[in-house]
């Protein structure tokens, strides 16, 4: 059996919860490989409602979950949320959850520059979370990181601090934000220590190990491909290569391990925080989609903005991150619309484009041209096969998988991990 890598395929936001979850009762070992706790899955297991951020699906499940050196970790954030999973009954030792020894560290300094200079670029703010992602990342390709496995060598950690400090209470003064003092990070840092080193491991030789005992591993990516800081939609990106690719670089495997890739899409469009978005609707429709789909940012509670489909987006996604097929989900939030518009291309200075340009002036200038296909009244809402589908959600779905080159393997109905028609066993390769 085949492992399987999970991405977004627009902006995050797609649902990738619930399908992750979905996939994760038949894995063996759940892998986060790239971002924060700047991004959130909701989960809907029953009665319960489990919102995670750094917490890989797993573990509600009951598999191994690993926490991969792709991520940067923010140790207080994580202590917290394996509290609140513990409160709701779950339990998160080292036996069910296992840290990469070489994963960065966020430490308070991150946030505090992060919202520093959202402060300083006023009305060009990039829309970043403000929880130090994006610094914690600099510090990793500037060779500063505070790691997990330094936790171990207080002699390391103190010497290593004095670097990291000579860098960030420079730009935090710069800024007009107030600096830190070494002594108390520190010692912050040193009485984390015995609750986090024992999580820790040199994950890689576990997900080696996966190859000769026929585990299925199921790679976790967080926000989307749009929002990959080399593919996306520069500046108003992530921080890290969210695209499949990175779960080999992320986890500490090779690429030949990762499997299937599935992209995760809405059957329409969303996004939280800043930058172009060419199908966007500010108007009753747009705002009605907000409404039925809950349009509300798992981690931030941001209203998130709502648009058409956008199918050349989608396109791009599929060719720059690898996906081999398409999870659709939220297809119910459209019932009840007389028509529907799909994005085919742009128009940008009167030029015509299947895809999004690099250049960030020539993303803010794109206009969509749409293609309308009818609606449908009847009920989509739970439908566990194409035949519970009205013919013209069922043409939808096809037009999508025409348009993005790429086959809809899976297709979500509804929050319910049970309403999805499956179509091709992501497992089986």
């Amino acid at each position: 059996m085949a492992n399987v890598a999970v991405i977004g395929a627009q902006w995050g936001d797609e649902g990738k919860g619930k399908v992750v979850d979905w996939l994760a009762s038949r894995a063996d070992i759940v892998v986060r490989f790239q971002g924060g706790h700047n991004a959130g899955h909701t989960l809907v297991v029953g009665e319960q409602t489990y919102k995670l951020s750094l917490l890989p699906s797993g573990v509600v499940r009951g598999k191994l979950g690993i926490i991969g050196n792709g991520v940067v970790l923010d140790p207080e954030a994580l202590l917290a949320e394996i509290g609140k999973v513990t409160a709701q009954g779950l339990s998160v030792t080292p036996e069910n959850l296992r840290i990469a020894e070489n994963t960065p560290l966020i430490l308070p300094l991150h946030p505090a520059l992060d919202k520093a200079r959202e402060a300083a670029r006023g009305e060009d703010k990039i829309g970043t979370t403000g929880r130090g992602i994006g610094p914690a990342y600099e510090d990793k390709v500037g060779r500063r990181s505070i790691r997990l496995c330094d936790l171990a060598e207080p002699a390391t950690l103190s010497a290593k601090l004095d670097e990291l400090l000579l860098h960030h209470n420079s730009l935090l003064r710069g800024l007009g934000a107030a600096t830190f003092e070494k002594q108390a990070l520190l010692d912050g840092l040193l009485a984390l220590a015995p609750r986090l080193l024992p999580f820790s491991e040199a994950v890689w030789e576990r997900l080696d190990a996966t190859r000769h005992n026929g585990q299925r591993v199921l790679f976790e990516g967080a926000q989307a491909v749009m929002l990959d800081v080399d593919h996306g939609t520069y500046p108003y990106v992530t921080s890290s290569n969210t695209v499949a690719g990175n779960a080999a670089a992320g986890a500490g495997i090779g690429p030949d391990a990762i499997g299937m890739v599935l992209g995760i899409a809405k059957a329409y469009t969303t996004r939280v925080g800043s930058g172009p978005f060419p199908t966007e609707l500010q108007d009753e429709i747009g705002r009605g989609l907000g409404e039925r789909g809950r349009e509300f940012g798992t981690v931030t509670g941001r209203p998130r903005r709502c648009g058409w489909f956008d199918a050349c987006m989608v396109r791009q996604a599929v060719k720059t991150g690898g996906i081999q097929g398409l999870a659709l989900t939220k297809l119910d939030v459209l019932d009840g619309l007389e028509e529907l518009k799909i994005c085919t291309g742009y128009t940008i200075g009167g030029e015509s484009y299947r895809r999004l340009p690099s250049a960030a002036g020539a993303q803010a200038a794109a206009r969509p041209v749409y293609e309308v296909l009818e609606g449908w009244t009847s009920s989509t809402r739970g439908a566990r096969s194409y035949a519970d589908l009205p013919a013209a959600a069922v043409k939808y779905v096809r037009r999508i998988e025409e348009l993005v080159e790429a086959p809809v393997v899976l297709l979500s109905t509804s929050p319910d991990r049970d309403d999805t028609i499956t179509l091709r066993d992501p497992f089986a390769g």
